[in-house]
């Protein structure tokens, strides 16, 4: 029986999740790298043992069933048990664009990497977390998903026109705030994170923040203590308003 906490990110061999792994095996998780990619994945598991971390690859494509249902049952198997999931996989599809100009296929990928499997793969992993004690789970979100902050027109946020990737993570705010109501009371904590705008491929390599600094937010929230807060959103500086 493996006695560290067991943690899986989603979309964890490059970029925030691959951070959070990291950080998170640095916290003594033993860390799954959710990888659609098998070969990526792997390469991203060697660097985090190559630093002596208990990193482990785990093939998992968040928008296939029969990939999301053979992950959680290699988990089962394995550990028997999940402490924290880390719902990071997400895309901006191309072509992302203003509500008036994108087409509903874009429109659509967006919500069925972003919303849809993100729900399929908190569903299949959810008995298994019911088995840990306080088991955390935390969605990337973002402060283009602000209603607040898009709805700003002095702030930066309302000049982004990308509709599939802020709407998406709009319906993900809200998936947080549903499922950590359903959970109260059974020690399961649900919040989601803002990693704010990190220089990764999706990001842009140009971005003021690391990928270590956005992670460290997602890392915060699966690492709450069990009087922590639960159906939120955070950013590196508290909680947004959204």
């Amino acid at each position: 029986m493996n006695r560290n906490k067991i943690a899986l990110v989603t979309g964890a061999n490059k970029g925030i999740g691959k951070e959070i792994a990291r950080q998170l095996g640095q916290a003594g998780f033993t860390v799954l790298l959710g990888s659609r990619d098998v070969e990526r994945g792997e390469l991203a598991v060697k660097e985090l043992v190559a630093e002596g971390l208990d990193a482990v690859g785990i093939q998992l494509e968040v928008t296939d069933e029969a990939s999301v249902r053979a992950a959680a049952e290699r988990v089962e198997d394995s550990y028997g048990r999940l402490d924290v999931l880390i719902n990071n996989a997400a895309i901006i599809p191309e072509g992302d664009d203003a509500a008036s100009r994108i087409g509903i296929g874009v429109l659509r990928e967006a919500f069925e990497t972003n919303v849809l499997g993100l729900v399929g793969v908190t569903q299949a992993f959810l008995p298994l977390l019911h088995k840990a004690n306080a088991a955390r789970v935390v969605n990337l979100s973002t402060s283009l998903a602000s209603f607040e902050q898009v709805g700003d027109l002095e702030s930066r946020m309302s000049t982004v026109l990308t509709l599939g990737y802020n709407s998406s993570k709009a319906a993900v705010n809200m998936v947080t705030v549903m499922l950590a109501n359903e959970l109260r009371g059974t020690g399961i904590l649900v919040n989601a994170a803002d990693p704010g705008n990190c220089a990764t491929d999706m990001g842009g390599w140009t971005a003021a923040r690391t990928p270590a600094q956005g992670a460290a937010v997602a890392v915060g929230l699966a690492t709450l203590g069990e009087d922590g807060p639960t159906g939120h959103v955070y950013a590196e500086e508290g909680r947004l308003a959204w």
